[in-house]
């Protein structure tokens, strides 16, 4: 079977095993990991940031940023198919109290003119007051679309003036960066906190990060342990992380590679695709998903009418080829 269900499938490769296996570690909860703090110390300085946190998933990466810019009772903005909104069980609802409003963008881009018409002041107590903008850099559920970094300035700029903050779900950052060349402090730049993730194109096997300042991130520490993410010797998950970090960034434009020759099998126009991921319209998108895997291609259902593939480190040129000559059958 060829995998495209989603690039979360990565396994470590025998080299991040070793460097796993050679790590030194030791008691993260009492801040004494030195692979950890390595590893958070360099995440932060890429991004430009203060400080980071090393998370077991990127979910509690996303509900401990947001909810540090967000009380309860207060609302975050985002676009309605972000990763916090559709893909997290509600967490930040029944951890932080907080509510959210959306936005429509096909392509999950930020839409200044209408957040502007969204954005709700405190005005004491009668409404809902909007404290922090969500965006994901690239856009999961839009076909890994990148958001132009003059966009995320433009909308830094509008929130700051605001008094609100800008969180950036950015599991997959690393993507965006290596497919228009923005620097990752660039990005860094244009939100408050951040979630960023190892564990999906950069093939490590857990792990994410929340960045932030410093003060934020002493907080989230503490929310950290009370939602069960204390982790002990767990510099062996972090060493797999700095593996990543120094091996498979810049490999991602195989990955991108691999989508765009994929999409154009399946009838998508591959100048639409960004990065790894092709979303697929089909009206008989169960069927699709089915014939697909009788074809020995695994990929995802993420909607009635939406299939999605997506590329990774464990998905070769040749399985590619593969891949979409058979989805080329079946299209």
């Amino acid at each position: 079977m060829i995998d495209l269900r989603s690039d979360t499938l990565t396994r470590p490769t025998a080299a991040m095993r070793r460097a796993m296996a050679d790590a030194e570690v030791g008691d993260d909860v009492y801040g004494e990991d030195p692979t950890v703090q390595a590893l958070e110390e360099r995440v932060a300085g890429l991004f430009g940031h203060e400080a980071a946190l090393f998370t077991p998933t990127g979910s509690m990466a996303n509900v401990l940023a947001v909810r540090s810019v967000v009380a309860p009772g207060q609302e975050v903005l985002c676009e309605s198919r972000a990763h916090i909104a559709r893909a997290e069980l509600g967490a930040h609802g029944a951890y932080s109290g907080v509510t959210m409003r959306t936005w429509i963008d096909p392509r999950g881009q930020v839409d200044l003119p209408v957040i502007q018409s969204l954005f709700a002041p405190d005005m004491g107590p009668f409404f809902v007051a909007t404290a922090a903008i969500s965006v994901e850099n690239t856009h999961n559920f839009a076909g890994g679309a990148v958001l132009p970094v003059d966009d995320l300035r433009d909308l830094h700029e509008y929130a700051a003036g605001a008094g609100a903050a800008v969180h950036m779900d950015g599991a997959r950052i690393w993507n965006a960066h290596v497919a228009t060349g923005v620097p990752l402090a660039e990005y860094g730049a244009c939100a408050d906190v951040m979630a960023v993730c190892l564990s999906k194109g950069l093939g490590a096997p857990v792990g994410s990060l929340m960045l932030g300042t410093a003060d934020a991130i002493a907080e989230a520490r503490i929310w950290r342990k009370r939602m069960g993410g204390g982790m002990r010797q767990v510099g062996i998950l972090a060493a797999a992380g700095l593996h990543a970090l120094d091996h498979h960034v810049e490999r991602l434009a195989d990955d991108h590679a691999h989508a765009r020759l994929i999409a154009e099998a399946c009838g998508v126009d591959p100048a639409s695709v960004d990065t790894n991921i092709v979303v697929v319209p089909r009206s008989d998108a169960g069927d699709f998903v089915a014939g697909a895997r009788e074809a020995g291609v695994l990929v995802a259902l993420v909607g009635p009418t939406a299939v999605r593939l997506v590329t990774h480190l464990d998905v070769s040129r040749e399985d590619s080829e593969r891949a979409a000559a058979a989805l080329a059958r079946l299209a």
